[in-house]
């Protein structure tokens, strides 16, 4: 018999929101000060990785002579400066939402990407309330692709790792959820629609595709089965 759902933990940027749009644009004007190029293999690449891990990985590109920490500072101011503007929830993230809620089933945030960051992303939309916790890059001491963050979140949602449903959209999330033995569900978007999804359990087009409600209807249905 599959193993019931007890709880859902969703990834933020891309997933949630169209943040990756958001860090697109924040490494185009970074890089773009420098006369450099933020490609599309390097953003595929940096996408899902923790802060740090992904500058590091942006300064080996173009063997930039600047620190992690000065590129995480001075993109970080131009995420702040650029986010009202472009923000919006992904298409089904509310509907999700209340149908979750509806059903009293817990849910969760895990995002590499750091509280600083995390926080007004989701408080404009009255996100913050609506989560048991959101746990982000800077609480946990190995990122994505690792399986931490996803087995923190488990344990502290009080439900084993294999009775969570994680929503990833990017190869490193899926891997990280995977890893830490999570029903995996990749959800691509436009940023990520070229990466590597076999290690998820289900890809699904949108947070509204009805596979998605179906597998947690049926999951549902275990759970009162038992």
């Amino acid at each position: 018999m599959p193993k019931p759902i007890h709880a859902v933990i969703f990834d933020m940027d891309g997933l949630m929101f169209n943040t990756e749009d958001v860090y697109t644009e924040c490494g185009r004007r970074v890089l773009g000060r420098r006369g450099l190029e933020f490609t599309a293999e390097l953003k595929a690449a940096m996408m899902g990785m923790p802060s740090r891990a992904a500058f590091e990985l942006m300064i080996d590109w173009h063997a930039l002579d600047d620190t992690p920490d000065a590129l995480m500072a001075e993109s970080s101011g131009v995420f702040l400066e650029i986010l009202a503007n472009i923000i919006q929830p992904m298409p089904g993230l509310m509907e999700l939402l209340n149908w979750l809620e509806a059903r009293g089933v817990p849910k969760a945030i895990a995002t590499s990407t750091g509280w600083e960051l995390a926080r007004p992303c989701l408080e404009p939309f009255g996100l913050l309330e609506r989560f048991a916790f959101v746990l982000t890059g800077d609480q946990v001491e190995q990122g994505k692709p690792h399986p931490e963050i996803y087995l923190t979140a488990a344990e502290r949602l009080g439900v084993p790792p294999g009775e969570t449903l994680v929503l990833e959209d990017s190869a490193n999330g899926c891997r990280s959820a995977a890893a830490a033995g999570a029903f995996t569900v990749a959800v691509p978007g436009e940023h990520s629609a070229g990466h590597d999804f076999s290690v998820a359990s289900m890809v699904i087009d949108t947070l509204n595709d009805p596979r998605l409600y179906e597998l947690l209807e049926a999951r549902a249905r275990v759970m009162r089965k038992r």
